[in-house]
């Protein structure tokens, strides 16, 4: 359990820290049992147990020490080992959700059986209700997609790359257009249904991960996927995961994808599915990559300053919502606050949660703009990623297991 767990303590989920704690179970203590904190919608965070069912694996994905020919150390446990450990560490207060995913030994059907037996022992003899996140393996079957729905709160199936020649690269036994973009949007309707029946159905939705920079895969290819899915209400959100060389995988002598790229391809996300962008209203380079040295809402503004500044009092919630450095939460309290109270200067914009260093420059207020020129640029020494030290990293499981 220490070695499928430790892989979670690896990676970071946007900046949120690590949790690590001496558990004593079965009679001894064990240092780290994988748990790290995730955040949750509407805010706050949740302490998950993320553990790998086996790290044995027959496929050769490029990035991913695990491969096939990795050299590094196997275990598997068995699903009653997870489940009774979980809910040991549950008990203890610990952790409150399960993240569970797994190497594909062979046969990916067995595989994944093995990972629905964990969930049916934790929903069914363990009376377990609460947070499961399940990793579909490529090869999954239609009938193992649709129970991995009715036992997890979340399924991801991770579609590495944008297109059918990306994923290949990444590993030649994954299939985008015939296996793993199928099964996703088969959750992603199953989630949906049972939230249109409004009925006892499962309760949940589904997430996918794209490993960024590897291949030569474009933002632009990547966020077109992305922006359907979300459309058509079939995916909840995607994750990002810049990639890294590693030693010891046939990888290993690419150059690393700068961490700047994975974060704008966060925040062009976020525009989609929090703020009311548009695909075709980001702002791609004519490499088809979104620009480093600014997010893509400044971007957007720079471009568009023709529809700025807008009057702090009058502006409609839309319109707020595409200032830099104001949020969602912010925009709603200032339509809320301006009905009984009268904003005044920005101090009142702060308190309210506005980045006002950001924001001044597309806002007036009381006739006067804010600030008289956009945030300054911030000036860098060094290409975004080259202050980095170029070497590949050791890890023993892939860096991006628990996204």
């Amino acid at each position: 359990m220490e070695l499928l767990s430790e892989a979670a303590l690896t990676d970071r989920e946007q900046g949120m820290p690590r949790y690590r704690r001496s558990v004593p179970l079965q009679g001894r203590p064990i240092t780290s049992m994988g748990i790290a904190q995730a955040r949750i919608p509407g805010g706050g965070s949740i302490n998950l147990m993320r553990v790998m069912q086996t790290n044995a694996c027959s496929l050769s994905c490029g990035y991913c020490p695990t491969f096939c020919g990795g050299n590094v150390p196997r275990a598997t446990v068995s699903p009653e080992e997870v489940a009774t450990t979980f809910m040991e560490v549950q008990r203890k207060n610990l952790a409150q959700g399960l993240f569970l995913t797994s190497g594909v030994p062979g046969r990916a059907t067995r595989a994944t059986d093995r990972m629905l037996a964990t969930l049916e022992l934790l929903r069914r003899r363990e009376g377990f209700q609460g947070y499961i996140h399940v990793k579909l393996l490529p090869g999954a079957e239609t009938a193992q997609v649709e129970a991995a729905v009715q036992l997890a709160t979340r399924v991801s199936v991770n579609l590495e790359g944008p297109t059918d020649d990306h994923v290949r690269r990444l590993a030649k036994e994954k299939d985008l257009s015939g296996d793993l973009l199928p099964k996703l949007e088969l959750a992603g309707r199953l989630y949906r249904q049972a939230r249109e029946d409004g009925g006892p159905g499962p309760r949940g939705s589904t997430t996918t991960q794209f490993v960024v920079g590897a291949t030569g895969e474009r933002d632009r290819e990547v966020l077109g996927l992305v922006a359907r899915l979300e459309r058509q209400r079939l995916l909840h959100h995607a994750h990002f995961s810049a990639f890294q060389p590693v030693v010891g995988t046939p990888f290993e002598n690419l150059a690393p994808t700068p961490a700047a790229r994975e974060a704008r391809l966060y925040q062009a996300e976020h525009l989609l599915r929090e703020y009311g962008f548009r695909f075709d209203e980001l702002a791609f380079g004519a490499d088809g990559n979104l620009p480093l040295e600014h997010d893509p809402k400044t971007t957007w503004a720079l471009a568009h300053a023709e529809r700025f500044p807008l009057d702090v009092t009058r502006a409609p919630l839309e319109m707020l919502l595409r200032v830099p450095g104001v949020g969602p939460r912010a925009a709603r309290t200032i339509v809320q606050a301006r009905r009984h109270s009268a904003l005044r200067d920005l101090r009142d914009l702060k308190r309210i949660g506005v980045d006002t260093v950001r924001a001044g420059y597309y806002l007036t207020l009381r006739g006067r703009r804010l600030a008289k020129a956009p945030a300054p640029h911030q000036l860098r020494l060094f290409a975004p990623g080259e202050h980095l030290t170029q070497a590949p990293f050791r890890t023993p499981v892939p860096p991006c297991a628990y996204r």
